[in-house]
């Protein structure tokens, strides 16, 4: 089990609760290997959340996640990686950051790149990350992200859904929009919730995490695409947490509206929905009926697993994918690492 000492390797912080039982994280996990129809499968998790407690001193910023969760040992992430059957883990970061005046956030972005960086270095069989931008400077931004990715080596960029009450299809962050697509790296937007709704959310259910989360991400994804966005960067590889919020689930409304208030749209190059089958999902929907939907919306090529470690819900992300009727055996391979090697450049 995890214990309330901190360890850090390489100035990483993993946030977690162990989903092992006390025997097994005392005596080591046997390695789970994931096989379809025979056939080894490597799999990669694009969804799993650390932190650098050096950058996040810098803002005084608290842990990050639930209080009962504590920082766990390296090995004790991966002894849960092999109970479930997680060969990679793409690392990212939630943004804490996008309020810091630039010089600070430069100073963060520089000290939690390079960490990320040095651990996965250290770690190169089972873990790749995603870099961090100040992305209210879309100017250092782009800096970030081109050294991230061609000097420090990390796979892509991380944001969140919003920046400080912006929306992510403002002109003011086409700019690294286009780096990403230059570069060809992926793009992984992960929801920080509407606290614009903090009052309606309050109350009895977790409704600023079950409801606000998707909610940001949803309405993010659709401004993507009706402002234009989606158009302009056509080559952007952008994927979405929580199998993209509510957009796939009704985007035929997104149709309707063009057809029922056209004078509402703008001129889009195609219809709402079409744009599902360009942009990427992460697994992190509930039932195997919302998986097989997710997939039916989207194209199953467009879905990679997504296990939001270190909470617990999400530790059967493989039996997720693998147990879903309807699916083939090359869509469950795509999904459980096929799709995400390509994305993330993972041999």
């Amino acid at each position: 089990m995890a214990t309330g000492i901190e360890f850090l390797a390489a100035g990483v912080a993993f946030v977690g609760c162990s989903l092992l039982p006390p025997a097994a994280a005392q005596t080591g996990t046997r390695r789970r290997e994931v096989a379809v129809n025979g056939n080894r499968v490597k799999t990669i998790d694009v969804h799993a959340h650390c932190s650098v407690p050096e950058a996040m001193a810098l803002m005084s910023a608290p842990r990050p996640g639930p209080p009962q969760l504590l920082f766990s040992r390296v090995q004790d992430r991966i002894e849960a990686m092999d109970a479930q059957g997680i060969d990679v883990e793409a690392l990212s970061i939630n943004p804490f950051w996008y309020k810091a005046e630039r010089d600070l956030a430069a100073q963060l972005i520089k000290i939690q790149n390079e960490k990320l960086a040095e651990f996965c270095d250290a770690h190169k069989e089972r873990f790749v990350a995603f870099a961090t931008v100040a992305l209210q400077y879309p100017d250092l931004a782009v800096e970030q992200l081109v050294y991230g990715v061609k000097t420090l080596g990390l796979r892509g960029v991380s944001v969140g859904g919003s920046v400080n009450g912006e929306e992510l299809a403002s002109e003011k962050f086409h700019p690294v929009w286009a780096k990403a697509e230059e570069l060809g790296v992926l793009v992984f937007l992960h929801p920080q919730g509407t606290a614009e709704l903090t009052a309606r959310l309050g109350g009895n259910g977790g409704l600023d995490n079950a409801i606000g989360n998707p909610l940001e991400t949803t309405i993010a994804l659709s401004h993507l695409i009706f402002e234009g966005t989606l158009d302009r960067f056509p080559g952007l590889k952008l994927c979405s947490a929580h199998g993209g919020g509510y957009l796939p689930s009704y985007a035929a409304r997104s149709d309707a509206i063009g057809v029922t208030f056209p004078e509402r749209v703008k001129p889009l190059k195609k219809r709402p929905t079409e744009y599902l089958r360009q942009l990427y999902f992460d697994s992190l929907v509930f039932t195997p009926e919302a998986l097989r939907h997710l997939a039916a919306e989207t194209g199953a090529g467009q879905i990679v697993m997504g296990t939001d470690y270190p909470y617990p819900w999400t530790s059967t992300s493989v039996d997720h994918i693998l147990a879903t009727p309807g699916l083939t055996d090359e869509e469950r391979i795509a999904m459980l690492g096929g799709t995400a090697a390509k994305l993330l450049g993972i041999m």
